[in-house]
């Protein structure tokens, strides 16, 4: 029981040098990325293709989960200010909570699940089939060959994909709003359009591209470090999908406060 005891601190410690030994080996896996991003020629072609991939299997599932999104926040948001006799305002709490938060965690969630895990996976069939190590051998850095496309991908995809999820939740929200619960059109619209700014859909977009940064890097990071068969590849998939979620939830309180203290809500 006493050496139990002992033994706990210094697990403890070990698991903490361990997740600050991995955080830094994921921060220098996402700069080196971005070192040779001016050098366009060298990953152009895999940036274009892995765009289309992802997009193409995340652009669905987005739209299928924003509409019924934004359709549940107007009818929950709708019932509680129809008892309050603020029912007209239901379009700008349904815009607000879709441009401000909703949607850039909608799209990075969807591109760490469905796109992350593919690029987790890529990465991880590489590795233990000694691709990446055979790149090095022949003096191609893979990191700036494999990682760099896949960071800009992923960054540009979800920006693009987070419009898709205000649009599609803003439709979804308008539907059961305005035709279900009766509120006129104008008055929905107005609603939003006096309780944002510019710099809420500016932040959004930004935050949604930081996101795909964060994805892309934690998906090839982990791919490139995993262990070898097939087992391994799964565990890093897994684990990817974990840390990602964990970053962005992180990542978006510290942005969402340093916003709000340098453009105050408008009422």
């Amino acid at each position: 029981m006493a050496l139990s005891l002992t033994k706990a601190p210094d697990l403890a410690l070990r698991r903490i040098e361990r997740t600050l030994d991995e955080t830094g080996l994921l921060c220098v896996t996402l700069l080196e990325g971005l070192r040779r991003t001016w050098d366009l020629r060298q990953w152009w072609g895999e940036f274009i293709e892995q765009c289309w991939f992802l997009a193409r299997v995340t652009s669905v599932p987005v739209m299928l989960i924003a509409v019924p999104l934004g359709a549940t926040i107007s009818l929950q948001v709708g019932d509680i200010a129809r008892q309050l006799g603020a029912q007209s305002g239901t379009g700008a709490l349904l815009v607000a909570a879709m441009i401000q938060q909703v949607a850039p965690l909608a799209a990075a969630l969807l591109v760490s699940g469905v796109g992350g895990s593919a690029i987790t996976s890529d990465m991880g069939a590489r590795n233990i089939r000694d691709e990446l190590a055979a790149m090095e051998v022949m003096g191609i850095n893979p990191v700036h060959r494999l990682v760099t496309p896949r960071l800009w991908a992923a960054s540009t995809v979800s920006m693009l994909l987070c419009s898709v999820v205000i649009l599609a939740g803003v439709v979804g929200g308008y539907y059961f709003n305005v035709i279900q619960q009766g509120v006129s059109p104008g008055a929905f619209f107005d609603g939003a359009t006096t309780l944002l700014q510019l710099p809420d859909l500016l932040i959004t977009l930004f935050k949604a591209w930081v996101f795909g940064f964060i994805a892309a890097a934690v998906a090839c990071h982990m791919g490139m470090n995993c262990d070898y068969g097939p087992v391994g590849v799964g565990r890093a998939v897994n684990r990817a999908v974990v840390v990602t979620s964990i970053v962005v939830f992180t990542a978006n309180y510290v942005l969402t406060m340093i916003y709000q203290v340098l453009f105050p809500p408008r009422f």
